[in-house]
């Protein structure tokens, strides 16, 4: 099966795998909804979303017009916030202790520093919510002894009881966390660090029947299936769809076509670390492959993504013949108005969202085209040439690969 088989598509399947989020995957569905609708008008194309119509998890459906041919999708998330809210549902002494055995990871084991010298906005991101909870700890115990000061004028013993404070002032912060972002951003680095690189067994687990859904629309009757990648989720569906290659769930025809398109990814702060064979395997195995297109978007703007870096390279474990990804720019400074691009230039995890929106001004990359227009990936970008600015030199101290990485080539 090749890609340049199938130019134009009628039915797709897309199957979108989110970053490490807790919210319910109607999230997605409306700012879909609202973000479409936007970007229809903007483009002059027609799109309607209804709700789904395929037996399974959460996901609804596209009809669209797009350059005179009219194409139905049907959208899948493939939901795992249920693993991500039991992640983070811990106590604050608990939190303030995996902080430090997430540190102490990507110090000892040196991935922070080499991350540092790929991409400095990452690793910003990533020591915000450290620098944030020390700041909050200290602003706690200020208030206590402040408080214990002035006790201390009624009897010098009810100084102490100052420190029952620092729990009530550190409760408030955890209460406002969903606009300070400290403990959630704290979790997700924890995550993907707690097995220093391997996927825990649960999110293995739930891999697998993400892997078996995506088979199951590969003997469906549609002309493309498309895996969506976001943010963490990107290193997810790398080796969800690798799982799939090797387990023989190709078709043999030349439809439906398999894509893979990666937004925002953040793939290094997994493949960076000691324990990541099994990821850096999958990115090997996948960059080689003639019967898949893999395209990946990120954004210099995008202060939480590895901009422009491709995923294998930096990582070490680009095979001679590499074809994959195709890296390029969404631009956001070129493809949002400059109004809009000031407006948001600092909402940094709000950027990190842009890749799933429209745009004031859009060039070759459109989310809603690639995900219900007549075009597959392949036929997409088929020609278009990577980014001159991508960066490909390797950055990971830890290379090795799983036994079995080489597999079903």
């Amino acid at each position: 099966m090749t890609q340049d088989k199938a130019e134009n598509v009628r039915r797709r399947r897309v199957f979108y795998i989110p970053g490490y989020d807790p919210v319910h995957p109607r999230r997605y569905r409306e700012l879909y909804r609202k973000e479409a609708a936007d970007q229809a008008r903007i483009s002059g194309y027609d799109l309607v979303l209804t709700p789904q119509r395929q037996k399974g998890p959460y996901g609804w459906h596209v009809e669209a017009c797009i350059c005179g041919q009219w194409t139905e999708t049907d959208f899948e998330v493939m939901v795992w916030s249920d693993i991500v809210r039991s992640s983070m549902d811990q106590g604050i002494i608990a939190s303030y202790v995996q902080m430090l055995r997430t540190a102490w990871i990507y110090i000892s084991s040196g991935a922070l520093f080499r991350l540092g010298r790929l991409r400095k906005g990452p690793v910003i991101a990533a020591l915000y919510p450290v620098v944030f909870l020390i700041v909050q700890l200290l602003i706690a115990l200020a208030v206590a002894w402040g408080i214990g000061q002035a006790l201390s004028y009624l009897h010098p013993l009810a100084a102490w009881a100052g420190v029952l404070v620092v729990p009530v002032v550190l409760r408030w912060f955890r209460r406002i966390d969903n606009r300070l972002f400290a403990y959630y951003l704290m979790h997700d680095y924890a995550y993907s660090a707690q097995y220093r690189g391997a996927n825990p067994p649960a999110l293995e687990a739930r891999m697998a029947e993400f892997s078996e859904r995506i088979a199951g629309a590969l003997r469906a009757d549609v002309d493309e299936v498309l895996v969506v990648g976001h943010s963490s989720g990107a290193h997810l569906a790398v080796s969800v769809l690798s799982d799939l290659i090797r387990a023989g769930q190709l078709p043999k025809g030349a439809k439906p076509v398999l894509s893979l398109l990666t937004l925002g990814h953040v793939v290094p702060m997994v493949s960076f670390l000691p324990r990541a064979q099994r990821l850096r395997g999958d990115l090997r195995f996948l960059s080689t492959r003639d019967d898949i297109t893999w395209v990946d978007v990120t954004a210099p703007g995008d202060g939480c993504a590895f901009a422009l870096c491709d995923p294998v390279a930096v990582t070490g474990v680009a095979p001679d013949g590499q074809k994959w990804p195709l890296v390029f720019s969404a631009a956001f400074s070129e493809t949002l108005s400059p109004g809009r691009w000031r407006r948001l230039r600092w909402r940094f995890f709000r950027l990190h969202f842009q890749y799933l929106c429209a745009f004031d001004q859009p060039r070759d990359y459109d989310y809603f085209q690639i995900t219900a227009g007549p075009l597959s990936l392949g036929a997409r970008y088929r020609g278009r040439p990577a980014s001159p600015s991508r960066i490909r030199r390797v950055a990971s101290g830890y290379r090795s690969v799983a036994r079995s990485a080489d597999q079903g080539r």
